[in-house]
């Protein structure tokens, strides 16, 4: 397991979780913050990678790993038998200093739900779990609620439990 903060963005389709990660690591960032992201998609099948290209190629005869490296940036592909808990996928990775995911709901780790355009009020999981609430509704919970374009306010709260030293 890694030693490295987890903290999950949740929330139903469509709630901005994308958005707020959009918006919270370059705040993360901007406070010296190394930030790592790990997206969850509930279906299997996508294409990350353009047809046609080496990568792309070698993956369909059949590799089980292909990396790109370039002189910027390292790209790991890794076939898998069924999805992976989070635990094996973050337990991989390194020099960073917030590991944020977006999605993974069923998985135990802390969560910012973020809830906007649904009639579904929170929590989604169990309410131990739910450090923070995005919302443009406030809701009676006992955790800390910030509206959406309160991405200072949410980092300050991150970094005030996950990162400080």
């Amino acid at each position: 397991m890694s030693d490295i903060p987890i903290v999950s963005i949740v929330g139903f389709s469509d709630s901005g979780k994308t958005t707020l990660l959009e918006r919270l690591i370059p705040e993360l960032r901007r406070r010296g913050y190394r930030v790592a992201v790990v997206k969850h998609h509930p279906h299997p099948g996508v294409e990350t990678d353009a047809p046609g290209t080496d990568t792309w190629r070698l993956a369909r005869a059949g590799a089980e790993q292909v990396a790109l490296v370039t002189p910027d940036q390292v790209v790991h592909w890794k076939r898998r038998e069924g999805e992976p808990p989070l635990s094996e996928v973050v337990a991989e990775i390194r020099g960073v200093d917030l590991i944020l995911t977006e999605g993974f709901k069923k998985e135990r780790f802390p969560k910012v739900e973020v809830h906007r355009n649904t009639d579904f009020p929170p929590p989604i999981g169990p309410l131990e779990e739910v450090v923070a609430i995005v919302s443009d509704r406030r809701f009676d919970l006992p955790v800390p609620q910030f509206d959406p374009d309160d991405v200072q306010g949410l980092a300050d709260l991150i970094e005030e439990r996950f990162l400080r030293r």
